[in-house]
């Protein structure tokens, strides 16, 4: 059951953070959350985390037609992470080795492949993309320093919070 909760915190905090208002653009820990739950929970978790994500976030917002592209890639993008994480370590550098691989992959299929739905070339989509993948990068790769090493080591422990050894709260579990 704790896991279940910790997953379930670990979600609404993504979609919380997407809701601030006046945000970067996908500058979101959808990335960093979704590396050690896949690790950790396997490809089906890493899809249905990142597909929700993106879904119910459009839902609550604006929900289109880009919806659907997004998030199958993010739910793929979550499902892969764990065969990744299988295979490789979950280091800090490999965090956000699979967070810069991985923004690319999704900012192609989902600003470039899928720029002629919307009346784009494909052309103009890349040129147009790059400040935007950037931005992207730095957000997924800062994330990925930062914030996934702590998801790893929190969905990996028994306990709740995680409490330092000479702290004088040791021993107790919530």
């Amino acid at each position: 059951m704790t896991n279940k909760f910790k997953i379930f915190i670990i979600f609404i905090g993504c979609l919380l953070f997407r809701l601030i208002p006046l945000r970067a653009p996908n500058v979101e820990p959808i990335m960093a959350s979704i590396m050690p739950l896949g690790r950790k929970y396997g490809a089906f978790l890493g899809f249905i985390f990142g597909f929700l994500s993106i879904f119910l976030y459009d839902a609550v917002t604006h929900f289109g037609a880009w919806t659907w592209v997004t998030a199958i890639t993010y739910g793929v993008i979550g499902a892969i992470s764990s065969f990744y994480f299988k295979k490789f370590k979950s280091s800090i550098l490999n965090f956000a080795l699979f967070a810069f691989f991985a923004t690319v992959v999704f900012d192609f299929v989902t600003g470039i492949l899928f720029a002629p739905m919307f009346g784009q070339t494909m052309w103009s989509a890349f040129i147009l993309q790059i400040p935007f993948t950037a931005l992207h990068l730095a957000g997924n790769i800062g994330f990925a320093l930062t914030l996934s090493p702590l998801i790893n080591k929190w969905i990996a422990s028994e306990q709740f919070f995680i409490v330092k050894k000479n702290s004088p709260l040791l021993g107790v579990k919530i």
